[in-house]
């Protein structure tokens, strides 16, 4: 039993949100404040009804609806157009299978015959006349009144749902980087544990300790401090005062034990083998669940220690669906590009949705170079080493920065794959320039590019005349000999010695243009690009 497809409205940052899944393993790569946690406790809410380890319906609060939502709706009150209340509606379609048969009907948005369950929080008719007294005047009005909302949690066959028991499918939420302090990281492990033990190891450990509790009464030392504190009797009270161990139901074994590694307590050990130790403990104790949903697993880990935490993750969750969310190269590659969810504030494409050819490109390069184009908020793709200096360099004389302090990732591709990276774009609504040289051959230069010629957020950038072809004589088309010669502390017979130069020595040329203080010109394709 797995999730086949996820389509959300109005959570959070979720505001139009379809993602179709596969039914073992599923890699969500996007950047921070992509959405990605949002939807895996999007999925884990619609299973459960929990947010927050708590039943929705004392969770609700006006920032679980989308924001922009919310302002449209407010901004249609004070223009007095007629609107209904925003609602949050989580779908979850389920494989067709017969184990899930009460749960298969048509109530869902997609009308189709699957079984599946919706968790919506909509606007509650019963207080439409006391609603509309509320919504009087509008200008007065902030955040959406969640007063007025219920949570209706159904099958797609229209049946209520009253727990999650109605759910076949059981999912495991694992998130090590919630737990935020020792004291609750030491719980957050020994409540795995205790879950991973079995019945009669667990009545050992009950026994031992209160074994441990009534032998500290006998120790000579505990019983001279007790017979001081007896004499007291008259001074404090009228009643014996003494010290023991706590023997009241509350305290535990649970909670009077401290894990351990190599005898170090665990919340004295690096935060990487906390994190790695919660996942794997997590991963354990929910071994009937069906679905495990993990949170960026790369969280203050090493590449080595990742390794063997990424290798754990694929061999231990055996036939059992996998969500894994991630901004990391290695566990890209470790687990698999062709199970890679490409997602932006709901907007998503796998890689095996591109073209065969560019899919065939992306399943063979490096998993940092794929995701570099995914996360970067705007891309700069470039033919070589020598023009990503460049436009560096020309970057920073315009802007004084970086271009990755602003979120721009200058990227070096081979000119013949710059369509596999711009089809990506064009999927996820990306903002791309590429920079390339002419290479004499202007017409068939717009030829090639004419698909993206009409996208607003695609630029192909490249100057048109054919006596420059490549980066260095555009170079000195635009700064001339002598400027170049103090950028390179170097001088020159003729331009013709100048270029050969240049092209002889590409990458000290641009790390000299990128280092250097002398005033020089961008040429202006490149201009365009940095602008």
């Amino acid at each position: 039993m797995y999730i086949s497809r996820v389509i959300i409205s109005n959570y959070r940052c979720l505001k139009t949100t379809d993602v179709t899944l596969n039914p073992d393993l599923n890699i969500i790569v996007g950047d921070n404040e992509s959405g990605k946690s949002t939807l895996l406790e999007a999925i884990h809410l619609a299973l459960t009804g929990q947010l927050n380890s708590r039943p929705i319906q004392t969770e609700l609060h006006p920032h679980l609806f989308n924001a922009e939502t919310v302002a449209n709706y407010i901004a249609a009150l004070i223009a007095k157009t007629s609107t209904a209340p925003p609602a949050i509606l989580i779908e979850l379609y389920f494989h067709d299978d017969a184990a899930l048969s009460k749960l298969k009907g048509t109530n869902n948005t997609l009308e189709a015959d699957l079984p599946g369950v919706a968790l919506s929080i909509e606007f509650n008719q019963d207080y439409a006349e006391e609603f509309k007294s509320y919504v009087a005047d509008p200008t007065l009005i902030r955040t959406l009144p969640i007063e007025y909302y219920v949570v209706r949690w159904r099958g797609f066959s229209d049946n209520e749902l009253l727990t999650s028991r109605s759910i076949p499918i059981k999912p495991a939420f694992i998130d090590a980087s919630t737990i935020r302090n020792n004291a609750a990281a030491s719980r957050y492990v020994v409540d795995i544990m205790r879950d991973s033990l079995s019945k009669g190891q667990k009545v050992d450990l009950a026994l031992s300790y209160r074994m441990m509790k009534d032998a500290f009464l006998d120790n000579a030392k505990v019983k001279g401090v007790n017979e001081a504190l007896a004499k007291k009797k008259g001074e404090i009270s009228e009643k014996a005062l003494s010290v023991s161990l706590d023997t009241s139901s509350r305290a535990t074994w649970e909670t009077g034990v401290m894990p351990h590694l190599d005898d170090v307590p665990l919340p004295l050990v690096g935060k990487g083998e906390q994190n790695a130790i919660k996942i794997k403990l997590a991963m354990e104790s929910s071994a009937d669940s069906h679905l495990i949903l993990i949170e960026e697993a790369e969280n203050h880990l090493s590449f080595s220690n990742l390794n063997e935490l990424i290798s754990h993750i694929a061999t231990r969750r055996g036939s059992r669906q996998l969500i894994i969310t991630t901004h990391s190269s290695f566990v890209l590659n470790k687990l698999g590009v062709e199970a890679v969810v490409l997602f932006h504030h709901g907007k998503s494409i796998r890689l095996n949705a591109l073209t065969s050819g560019t899919q065939d490109y992306f399943m063979r390069l490096p998993g940092h170079d794929t995701l570099r184009l995914i996360l970067a908020r705007r891309a700069i793709l470039v033919e070589g080493p020598s023009d990503e200096l460049i436009v560096q360099a020309a970057y920073v004389k315009q802007h004084g920065k970086m271009p990755l302090d602003n979120g721009i990732d200058v990227i070096s591709v081979n000119s013949l794959a710059f369509r596999r990276f711009l089809e990506i774009a064009v999927l996820l609504d990306r903002m791309v320039a590429v920079v390339t040289d002419n290479d004499g051959k202007v017409p068939a230069l717009a030829t090639k590019y004419a698909d993206y010629a009409g996208k607003p957020k695609i630029s192909i950038l490249y100057d048109t005349d054919e006596n420059y072809p490549t980066l260095e004589p555009q170079l000195l088309k635009a700064n001339g000999r002598a400027a170049i010669e103090k950028v390179l502390g170097k001088t020159f017979v003729s331009d013709a010695a100048l270029l050969d130069y240049m092209k002889d020595n590409k990458a000290d040329t641009a790390l000299r243009f990128f280092k250097t203080t002398e005033p020089w010109i961008i040429p202006g394709y490149i201009a365009s690009a940095v602008s």
